[in-house]
């Protein structure tokens, strides 16, 4: 299967954090018609400054879903106003097992956006190996036909910026790529509701967040 990745002679333009996010911001809202398609792969990172996350990471579970459950109203609000400037939010999230106990956190999170308007999928297993035969696939994110980013962490797993790519023959090809997995994958309501709500607190250690 052809891997959603752009091309090995385009190195794209290396954002720092700052940059990112300002470049990030600038762009979201203008989507348009072909939407926002996110691909997640890494099962584990770090969120500080996320009440949810840290409150995870201190092994505080129930006041981590709890957090959570706070966030409905926001993310309600945050959906009517994408789906008022003409455009959705598509995710693909690889999920390998055993389930890590960041990703069973996630996984919580990303429930709650897909009640309120996030179209998210889950890839696992040899859904994942198909698509990487030339390594392990990269975070990516593809803001309708403008612009894409390959998403950057650091060693911790903390967001460290991105690298930018504006070619439409790459931005449409990945875009294409992304939207077949998202076909093959399952809805993220059927997987939680399968693997993932009836799951025991994860047994957090500082090697695990």
């Amino acid at each position: 299967m052809p891997s959603p990745s752009p091309r090995a002679d385009n190195p794209g333009r290396r954002l720092g954090l700052d940059d990112y996010i300002e470049d990030f911001d600038r762009y979201f809202w203008r989507s348009g018609p072909e939407g926002f398609w996110k691909l997640e792969r890494q099962q584990s990172f770090r969120e500080p400054g996320v009440k949810s996350w840290e409150a995870f990471s201190r092994g505080h579970w129930d006041e981590s879903l709890a957090l959570i459950e706070g966030q409905r109203g926001h993310y309600e609000e945050y959906f009517r106003r994408i789906a008022e400037s003409g455009f959705s939010l598509h995710r693909v999230r690889c999920v390998e097992e055993p389930i890590s106990p960041y990703l069973q956190w996630e996984l919580h999170l990303l429930h709650l956006k897909a009640q309120c308007g996030e179209d998210t999928r889950v890839l696992t297993g040899d859904g994942i190996r198909r698509y990487e035969a030339r390594g392990t696939l990269s975070e990516l994110v593809v803001l309708g036909s403008s612009v894409m980013y390959e998403v950057l962490y650091d060693e911790e797993g903390k967001l460290a910026g991105g690298v930018r790519f504006d070619d439409p023959r790459d931005i449409s090809r990945c875009r294409q790529v992304i939207r077949e997995m998202h076909r093959s994958g399952e809805p993220l309501r059927g997987f939680f509701s399968r693997r993932v709500a009836q799951l025991p607190p994860p047994a957090v250690t500082e090697e695990q967040v």
